[in-house]
Protein backbone atom coordinates (compact mmCIF):
# COMPACT_ATOMS: atom_id res chain seq x y z
CA UNK A 1 0.00 0.00 0.00
CA UNK A 2 1.30 3.72 -0.67
CA UNK A 3 1.41 5.83 2.06
CA UNK A 4 -1.80 7.90 0.96
CA UNK A 5 -4.12 4.34 0.95
CA UNK A 6 -2.65 3.88 4.44
CA UNK A 7 -3.38 7.02 6.11
CA UNK A 8 -6.85 7.22 4.43
CA UNK A 9 -7.48 3.27 5.70
CA UNK A 10 -7.37 4.90 8.85
CA UNK A 11 -9.39 7.64 8.73
CA UNK A 12 -12.89 5.77 9.56
CA UNK A 13 -11.25 4.92 12.60
CA UNK A 14 -11.50 8.66 13.95
CA UNK A 15 -14.99 8.30 13.44
CA UNK A 16 -15.09 5.14 15.21
CA UNK A 17 -13.12 5.59 18.35
CA UNK A 18 -15.08 9.00 19.18
CA UNK A 19 -18.60 7.25 17.88
CA UNK A 20 -17.58 4.33 21.10
CA UNK A 21 -16.19 6.41 23.75
CA UNK A 22 -18.70 9.71 23.73
CA UNK A 23 -18.67 13.55 22.84
CA UNK A 24 -15.86 13.54 25.78
CA UNK A 25 -13.42 12.12 23.21
CA UNK A 26 -11.59 13.90 20.62
CA UNK A 27 -9.70 11.78 17.73
CA UNK A 28 -7.16 13.52 15.31
CA UNK A 29 -5.15 11.66 12.24
CA UNK A 30 -1.91 13.78 11.75
CA UNK A 31 0.01 13.39 8.67
CA UNK A 32 3.14 13.27 9.21
CA UNK A 33 4.42 14.75 5.84
CA UNK A 34 2.74 17.78 6.01
CA UNK A 35 3.69 19.14 9.51
CA UNK A 36 2.50 22.58 9.62
CA UNK A 37 -0.98 20.95 8.22
CA UNK A 38 -1.21 17.71 9.80
CA UNK A 39 -4.60 17.28 10.55
CA UNK A 40 -6.04 14.88 8.09
CA UNK A 41 -9.00 13.93 10.02
CA UNK A 42 -10.84 15.08 13.52
CA UNK A 43 -13.78 14.40 15.36
CA UNK A 44 -15.44 16.04 18.37
CA UNK A 45 -13.60 18.36 17.88
CA UNK A 46 -15.26 20.98 20.27
CA UNK A 47 -12.74 19.70 22.87
CA UNK A 48 -9.33 21.51 21.86
CA UNK A 49 -11.01 23.99 18.68
CA UNK A 50 -8.80 22.53 16.29
CA UNK A 51 -9.78 21.81 12.97
CA UNK A 52 -8.63 20.08 9.59
CA UNK A 53 -5.38 21.48 8.07
CA UNK A 54 -4.26 22.48 11.43
CA UNK A 55 -0.84 22.16 13.05
CA UNK A 56 1.31 19.35 14.50
CA UNK A 57 1.73 19.82 18.62
CA UNK A 58 4.82 19.94 20.50
CA UNK A 59 4.65 16.62 22.22
CA UNK A 60 3.89 14.93 18.80
CA UNK A 61 6.98 17.17 17.32
CA UNK A 62 9.42 16.15 20.05
CA UNK A 63 8.54 12.44 19.51
CA UNK A 64 9.48 12.45 15.95
CA UNK A 65 12.63 14.38 16.57
CA UNK A 66 13.47 12.27 19.49
CA UNK A 67 12.30 9.15 16.98
CA UNK A 68 10.21 7.32 19.92
CA UNK A 69 8.17 5.54 17.12
CA UNK A 70 11.39 3.49 16.57
CA UNK A 71 11.23 1.43 19.71
CA UNK A 72 7.22 2.00 20.78
CA UNK A 73 4.01 1.12 18.80
CA UNK A 74 2.17 3.99 20.99
CA UNK A 75 2.30 6.12 23.63
CA UNK A 76 -0.55 6.24 25.93
CA UNK A 77 -2.64 8.00 28.81
CA UNK A 78 -0.26 11.43 29.20
CA UNK A 79 -1.41 15.04 30.28
CA UNK A 80 -2.69 17.48 27.91
CA UNK A 81 -3.50 21.20 28.21
CA UNK A 82 -5.33 23.54 25.32
CA UNK A 83 -4.07 26.97 25.05
CA UNK A 84 -5.99 29.35 27.42
CA UNK A 85 -8.32 27.10 28.84
CA UNK A 86 -8.03 24.87 32.35
CA UNK A 87 -9.29 21.62 30.64
CA UNK A 88 -7.64 18.35 32.16
CA UNK A 89 -7.21 15.88 29.24
CA UNK A 90 -5.96 12.40 28.47
CA UNK A 91 -4.18 12.18 25.51
CA UNK A 92 -2.30 8.89 23.60
CA UNK A 93 -0.74 8.38 20.42
CA UNK A 94 -0.36 5.54 17.61
CA UNK A 95 2.00 5.27 15.10
CA UNK A 96 1.29 4.69 11.95
CA UNK A 97 4.37 3.31 9.49
CA UNK A 98 4.59 2.24 6.13
CA UNK A 99 5.99 -0.41 4.50
CA UNK A 100 9.29 0.55 5.18
CA UNK A 101 8.80 0.61 8.87
CA UNK A 102 8.97 4.96 8.82
CA UNK A 103 6.42 6.46 10.84
CA UNK A 104 3.73 8.79 8.26
CA UNK A 105 0.91 9.38 10.23
CA UNK A 106 -0.10 9.41 14.15
CA UNK A 107 -3.74 8.65 15.46
CA UNK A 108 -4.35 10.67 18.65
CA UNK A 109 -7.34 9.98 21.15
CA UNK A 110 -7.72 13.25 23.65
CA UNK A 111 -9.97 12.51 26.73
CA UNK A 112 -11.60 15.74 28.43
CA UNK A 113 -11.34 14.84 31.82
CA UNK A 114 -12.07 17.89 33.58
CA UNK A 115 -15.58 16.99 34.89
CA UNK A 116 -14.54 13.83 36.44
CA UNK A 117 -11.16 15.31 38.36
CA UNK A 118 -14.06 17.75 39.42
CA UNK A 119 -15.94 15.41 41.35
CA UNK A 120 -13.08 13.28 41.79
CA UNK A 121 -11.90 16.81 44.15
CA UNK A 122 -15.65 16.74 45.63
CA UNK A 123 -15.53 13.59 46.70
CA UNK A 124 -12.30 13.57 48.68
CA UNK A 125 -13.53 16.77 49.86
CA UNK A 126 -16.42 15.19 51.32
CA UNK A 127 -14.83 12.50 52.68
CA UNK A 128 -11.91 14.57 53.96
CA UNK A 129 -9.09 12.80 52.54
CA UNK A 130 -6.22 15.16 52.04
CA UNK A 131 -5.41 16.34 48.55
CA UNK A 132 -2.41 14.44 45.95
CA UNK A 133 0.83 16.51 45.32
CA UNK A 134 1.35 16.04 41.51
CA UNK A 135 4.76 14.23 40.30
CA UNK A 136 6.88 16.99 39.60
CA UNK A 137 8.67 14.46 37.60
CA UNK A 138 5.85 13.22 35.11
CA UNK A 139 5.48 13.60 31.39
CA UNK A 140 5.21 17.16 30.14
CA UNK A 141 1.85 17.81 29.15
CA UNK A 142 1.56 18.16 25.55
CA UNK A 143 0.23 21.62 24.36
CA UNK A 144 -2.89 22.24 21.65
CA UNK A 145 -2.80 25.16 19.87
CA UNK A 146 -4.50 26.31 16.90
CA UNK A 147 -2.20 27.52 14.37
CA UNK A 148 2.23 26.92 13.55
CA UNK A 149 2.03 30.31 14.25
CA UNK A 150 1.01 29.82 17.89
CA UNK A 151 2.78 26.43 18.44
CA UNK A 152 6.26 28.56 17.19
CA UNK A 153 5.83 31.20 19.32
CA UNK A 154 5.34 29.06 22.27
CA UNK A 155 8.34 27.50 21.74
CA UNK A 156 10.47 30.74 21.12
CA UNK A 157 9.11 32.42 24.62
CA UNK A 158 8.75 29.28 26.62
CA UNK A 159 12.94 29.01 25.46
CA UNK A 160 13.90 32.70 26.23
CA UNK A 161 11.90 33.45 29.38
CA UNK A 162 14.04 30.89 30.62
CA UNK A 163 17.00 33.09 31.08
CA UNK A 164 15.01 36.07 32.34
CA UNK A 165 16.48 38.71 30.12
CA UNK A 166 15.54 40.46 27.28
CA UNK A 167 16.40 39.47 24.11
CA UNK A 168 18.57 42.27 24.02
CA UNK A 169 21.01 41.41 26.61
CA UNK A 170 21.24 37.84 25.94
CA UNK A 171 24.95 36.42 25.07
CA UNK A 172 25.98 34.75 22.05
CA UNK A 173 26.50 31.79 24.02
CA UNK A 174 22.94 32.11 25.72
CA UNK A 175 21.15 32.43 22.25
CA UNK A 176 23.12 29.23 21.24
CA UNK A 177 22.21 27.40 24.15
CA UNK A 178 18.20 28.52 22.76
CA UNK A 179 18.96 27.41 19.44
CA UNK A 180 19.79 24.04 21.03
CA UNK A 181 16.90 24.01 23.17
CA UNK A 182 14.43 24.29 20.42
CA UNK A 183 16.19 21.94 18.28
CA UNK A 184 16.32 19.42 20.54
CA UNK A 185 12.26 19.54 20.80
CA UNK A 186 12.51 19.71 17.02
CA UNK A 187 11.16 23.06 16.20
CA UNK A 188 13.20 23.13 13.23
CA UNK A 189 11.15 20.84 11.74
CA UNK A 190 8.43 23.12 10.84
CA UNK A 191 8.30 25.11 7.70
CA UNK A 192 9.82 28.95 8.64
CA UNK A 193 11.20 28.13 11.82
CA UNK A 194 14.62 29.26 11.61
CA UNK A 195 13.58 33.28 10.71
CA UNK A 196 11.07 33.18 13.15
CA UNK A 197 13.51 31.86 15.92
CA UNK A 198 16.25 34.89 13.88
CA UNK A 199 13.63 37.43 14.14
CA UNK A 200 12.64 36.87 17.90
CA UNK A 201 16.38 36.54 18.80
CA UNK A 202 17.08 39.69 17.03
CA UNK A 203 19.79 37.77 13.99
CA UNK A 204 19.87 36.67 11.12
CA UNK A 205 18.47 33.79 9.53
CA UNK A 206 22.38 32.30 8.31
CA UNK A 207 23.02 33.08 12.28
CA UNK A 208 20.37 30.12 13.00
CA UNK A 209 22.09 28.18 9.99
CA UNK A 210 25.65 28.70 11.53
CA UNK A 211 24.52 27.72 14.98
CA UNK A 212 22.57 24.51 13.45
CA UNK A 213 25.64 23.78 11.69
CA UNK A 214 27.57 24.12 14.77
CA UNK A 215 25.53 21.59 16.81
Amino acid sequence: MSPDEIINSYKPMVEFIASICGKNCEVILHDLRQLESSIVAISNNHITERQVGGTITDFALQIIHDKEYETKAFIANYPGKVTGKDQMLRSSTFFIKDEDKNVIAMLCVNVDTTALKQAQMLIKDLLMEPEEQEDPTGPEKELFTNSMEELLHNFITEAIHKYKLEVSRLMIDEKKEIVKDLNDKGVFLLKGAVSEVAQRLETSDQTIYRYLKEL
